[in-house]
């Protein structure tokens, strides 16, 4: 008998453990940090606390988690959705082989706000996206630290796993700049997993590899779909923006943007992306000798629609062919 009492009482814990959040949440719908605060607070606007976790900590999910004066607030490791409101005076240090801000919700939506995100050349990655949907806006990013692997030293680093059926991104207002690898680079790790991707009113420039990458070669399938509108990719390294993708379809707009002065390519396309380019300047990119280097180049199977208003000259004429649209391009490049 007391065994069988034992037995339905062992049972009944295993029963509440399987059934609580996996993540604990806090209760309050908005919660405070300050300069002045103390992460032993309740995070509230009279009581805040110290750092971003500790408020993230006492919010509940799709709570706001705001700054209310200037100051530095520490990594966070977001694991519900949330909104973290900077107001344009938080800044947070990347954490030495770790990230400033990393999101891994599965479902619901983040929004980063205002935020300077500084990996201080030891973080690995200024934001670390895995899962869920994510939304960064007004904020400046850089400083990530390279160590010969490609998940680090990037800006923004997209990086979703096996069994993520989809992931969406909007980068807005924000400037990414002075990475050891890429800016902004979508590098999905397997899956049949369909991505979407908003880039508007946004400066890439100054990174050490390209400025944004967008390769899906990595996934079993899925669809890819990025607009990239409004922005400016300057001074990379290599090239300007780079896109492949392996059996999932991959398409790129790019309309009224500067591609200018990257080391190599302005715009580079693998496989068998599709790229559809307007009312864009792309001009001063690759060498004017040696190694390759073009406006644009196209490989492989790629095709690119243009409206035929763009402004492509001056850029570098190397090994690759033509100093503004690569010979291999020919007549895949349809004008509508």
């Amino acid at each position: 008998m007391k065994l069988h009492i034992l037995l339905l009482a062992l049972l009944s814990v295993i029963a509440v453990v399987a059934s609580a959040p996996a993540h604990a949440q806090g209760t309050l719908t908005r919660t405070f940090v300050s300069s002045t605060g103390v992460d032993s607070n309740p995070c509230t606007v009279a009581q805040p606390c110290a750092t971003f976790a500790a408020a993230y900590r006492a919010v509940a999910a799709d709570g706001i988690v705001a700054a209310l004066d200037p100051g530095k607030y520490g990594p966070l490791n977001i694991l519900y959705p949330v909104t973290i409101n900077g107001n344009g005076w938080a800044a947070i240090t990347g954490t030495p082989n770790g990230a400033g801000i990393t999101v891994n919700t599965f479902t619901g939506h983040t929004n980063l706000i205002g935020i300077e995100i500084d990996g201080a050349n030891a973080a690995f990655n200024g934001i670390l996206f895995t899962s869920g949907s994510l939304t960064v806006t007004n904020c400046v990013i850089g400083k990530s630290d390279y160590v010969n692997d490609a998940t680090t030293g990037n800006g923004i680093l997209i990086e979703p796993v096996d069994g993520i059926p989809a992931l969406d991104i909007a980068v807005t207002n924000s400037t990414i700049s002075n990475n050891g690898n890429m800016g902004i680079y979508y590098f999905p790790q397997g899956g049949n997993l369909n991505f979407n991707a908003t880039i508007d009113h946004v400066v890439v420039m100054n990174n050490a590899e390209h400025g944004i990458e967008i390769y899906s070669g990595n996934t079993s399938g899925g669809a890819t779909v990025a607009a990239i509108s409004d922005s400016i990719v300057s001074h990379n390294t290599n090239d300007g923006i780079v896109v492949g993708n392996g059996p999932g379809s991959l398409w790129l707009s790019i309309d009224h943007v500067e591609i200018n002065n990257n080391g190599q390519i302005g715009i580079l396309a693998n496989n068998n992306s599709k790229v559809l380019l307007g009312r864009s300047v792309i001009t001063g990119n690759g060498p004017s000798t040696g190694d390759f280097g073009s406006g644009i180049q196209n490989q492989t199977s790629n095709t690119f629609y243009s409206y035929g208003d763009n402004r492509i000259n001056l850029n570098g004429n190397g090994a690759g062919g033509d100093e503004d649209i690569n010979g291999a391009l020919n007549t895949s490049f349809t004008t509508h």
